[in-house]
């Protein structure tokens, strides 16, 4: 009786042991934990690409998560992440889809940050999605017929300049220019040697000749310097005398002179008009009288 009910404590503490070592491997796969050392964080993507509930997220490399949740909002992806909380992440953190392994799988990596500012696990995150060969691939299967396309273009035209540098004419044409070239390079050459003292002679002559007008300059500099407050001041003074010009102009538009008045008065200009014509109308009849009978003076002296 004592045996048996030996045996029945142990069946029971192995199959108790059983359970806590199940449930506790079941918890490691699940990434569950009976006390709460999660942070929950939620961040925008625009692709995932494949990542799925329960792969890892990694801080710095480490493995310190795991993807909770996957929702699709309009056009982006908000991946719910569950974060270890010995983690301290700043307002500044990174947070970017990648490759897992080169068997496809994907993960979460994060980047702490360097911030003074811890991050507000309350607003939604920005991250970015790291294309991997994959999509890479898949990206490339969509520009195949544009690929192909501008092979069969690069084919063309590559069949067009062999036909273009295979022309025996413009062969024939190059050869030429080139001899005439090395031609034209040897008379240079000699018409250089022949003539390399006069070239000589006349960098000297150059020389020669800066250098005499640098001194002519600098022996005259005063004299220049002279002449131009000269012509400074008689700028000045023409200036001046524009300037009264035009003040004089001013005064006579303006009847503000005796020339002005004499010129701008309507009434002077009327009687000098009026005058006139009685001139010319006493010239006429002095010259009728000079052609006739004489001339005839009537007048009463009072």
């Amino acid at each position: 009786m004592r045996n048996q009910r030996r045996t029945e404590i142990r069946v029971g503490i192995t199959v108790l042991v059983g359970v806590i070592v199940f449930l506790w491997i079941l918890g490691w796969a699940k990434n569950f934990s009976l006390t709460p050392t999660d942070n929950t964080v939620q961040v925008q993507f625009a692709n995932t690409a494949g990542l799925e509930i329960g792969d890892p997220v990694t801080v710095n490399g480490v493995r310190k998560g795991f993807v909770e949740d996957i929702k699709i909002n309009g056009e982006k992806v908000i991946v719910t992440m569950k974060v270890s909380n010995d983690v301290a992440l700043k307002e500044d953190a990174y947070f970017a889809v990648s490759m897992l392994d080169l068997m496809g799988g994907k993960k979460v990596e994060v980047t702490p940050g360097s911030s003074n500012t811890l991050l507000d696990y309350n607003q939604v995150q920005t991250g970015t999605f790291y294309a991997d060969v994959p999509y890479v691939m898949s990206m490339v299967g969509s520009f195949q017929k544009d690929i192909s396309s501008t092979i069969s273009d690069l084919k063309i035209t590559l069949n067009s300049l062999n036909n273009y540098l295979g022309d025996k004419k413009l062969n024939n044409d190059i050869k030429s220019s080139m001899s005439n070239l090395n031609e034209v390079t040897k008379k240079l050459n000699i018409l250089i040697d022949e003539n390399r003292n006069n070239l000589k002679q006349l960098t000297a002559n150059t020389v020669e000749l800066t250098e005499d007008a640098k001194d002519f300059f600098n022996q005259n500099k005063e004299s220049f310097n002279a002449s131009a407050k000269e012509l400074q001041t008689v700028l000045v003074n023409s200036d001046s005398l524009i300037t009264k010009l035009n003040n004089f102009t001013d005064e006579i538009r303006n009847k503000k002179n005796n020339l002005g008045k004499i010129i701008y008065d309507e009434k002077l200009y009327d009687d000098i008009t009026q005058s006139l014509k009685q001139l010319n109308e006493l010239t006429k009849i002095i010259i009728e009288q000079l052609q006739k009978d004489g001339l005839k003076v009537d007048a009463n002296i009072f």
